[in-house]
Order: structure tokens, then sequence, then C-alpha cells
């Protein structure tokens, strides 16, 4: 039998507490105000919370304990930095799909326009905008990496090492060809399915569970 360990129960809790402070009343409206108020500074701590968690998760999983990662404070600086750009991303795509349905650019039957609308926003946005993301988000990573989280060795670092270093065909292969279609356009419509508020830390919590399914994957084969 396998032991659990008191990170395991920490990360538990962390969840556990995640869920309780949206489900109550009290704790929610404070976020919902918060998110409508200041939604690029939450969208910048849940996206960076979340997501660097999901790292370290991942590590758990495959060493069998938990580790500070190399270069942690820059990956969640990273993370952070895309969750500013989530806030704005979802609304741009959200609205401007609401827009192209509004004008009969895009089809639709009534009865089933906010299905569509989600779906719709889904594709375009995970066929437009995250391919960028995706591959920008490799490259800092790999930055991170070859620098081993320090700074002075970051800015000696030519892009053309950091380019190379980096698995294109998987990336395209698989993390473009696989997971955009039959992971991330099917979620994020559910995602879409939500209020707005709700968004960016759904997606959020979302790359958490992906890192963690692949990373199991990984496991698995090996």
């Amino acid at each position: 039998m396998k032991r659990i360990r008191f990170g395991d129960v920490l990360s538990v809790l962390f969840f556990a507490l995640l869920g309780y402070l949206l489900i109550n009343k009290s704790t929610r409206e404070v976020y919902l105000h918060l998110n409508s108020s200041h939604p690029y500074i939450l969208g910048f701590l849940k996206v960076g919370i979340l997501a660097t968690f999901g790292e370290i998760l991942s590590t758990r999983i495959v060493t069998g304990k938990y580790k500070i990662l190399v270069g942690l404070p820059y990956r969640f600086v990273v993370w952070g930095f895309l969750g500013v750009v989530f806030v704005a991303i979802f609304e741009l795509f959200g609205s401007g799909t609401k827009v192209l349905l509004e004008k009969n650019l895009l089809p639709y039957a009534e009865n089933t326009r906010t299905f569509l609308q989600a779906f719709y926003t889904s594709v375009l946005m995970n066929l437009i905008f995250a391919p960028t993301f995706m591959a920008l988000h490799r490259i800092t990573d790999a930055y991170i990496d070859l620098s081993q989280g320090k700074i002075r060795n970051m800015l000696r670092i030519e892009l053309n090492t950091v380019l190379e270093h980096i698995d294109w065909k998987t990336f395209v292969s698989f993390v473009l060809g696989k997971t955009i279609p039959f992971f991330w356009i099917p979620a994020h419509t559910v995602t879409f399915l939500l209020p707005s508020t709700y968004r960016v830390l759904v997606a959020a919590l979302l790359s958490v569970a992906l890192g963690v399914l692949l990373t199991l994957r990984k496991k698995a084969k090996a």
C-alpha cells in the first residue's frame, strides 16, 4: 500500500477549501466583487497559483514526492501574466462570437443559440489564439529550464538555442493536433456556458486537470 504524504493531504485540503469558498454565499460574493473590480489582478492570481500548483502536482506524480520547481518564481509570473491575457482574450472571443451570431455570420438555430455560441467561441479561441499562447509558453519554459531558473543565465541564452531545445514535432502533432480538438475545445465549450466571472478560474482548473492526466498517461506508458 502506497504511503499518503502530508503534501497530498494539503493538496486535497487546498481544493476542498477552494470549493468551499465558491459554494459559501458570503465568500462567493467577495470573490465576485473582487473579480469584477480587479479582473486582471484576480486573473493573475488565479492562473498563477493554480497552474503553478498543477505543475508541482505533475512533478509529484512522476517523482513520487513534492519538489520545488526550477525557476518556480518565474513560472508563477509567466502563468500569472497569461492569466491577465486570458481575462482579455476570453472577453474578446466571447463578445466577438456573439456579434458574429447577431449578424448571422455563423449558422445557428434559436433553440441551440446558447450552446453554439459557447462552442463557436471555444473553436475560434482555440484555433486562433491557443497555438500562439502554447508556443509562447513552451519558449518561456525552455528559457527557465536552460537557465536553471537564474535570471543572469536567461539573459545569455540565445533564442535559437531555446527554439532548438523545444520538441516542435510533439508540440504540433500532440499538443496542437490532439489536446486542442479532443480536450480544449470540448472543455472550453463548457467553460463558455458558465457565467463570465468563473471562466478564467475554470480554465485554470482545467489546465491542472490536463497536466495531471497527461502525466499519468506518460507514467503508465513508462
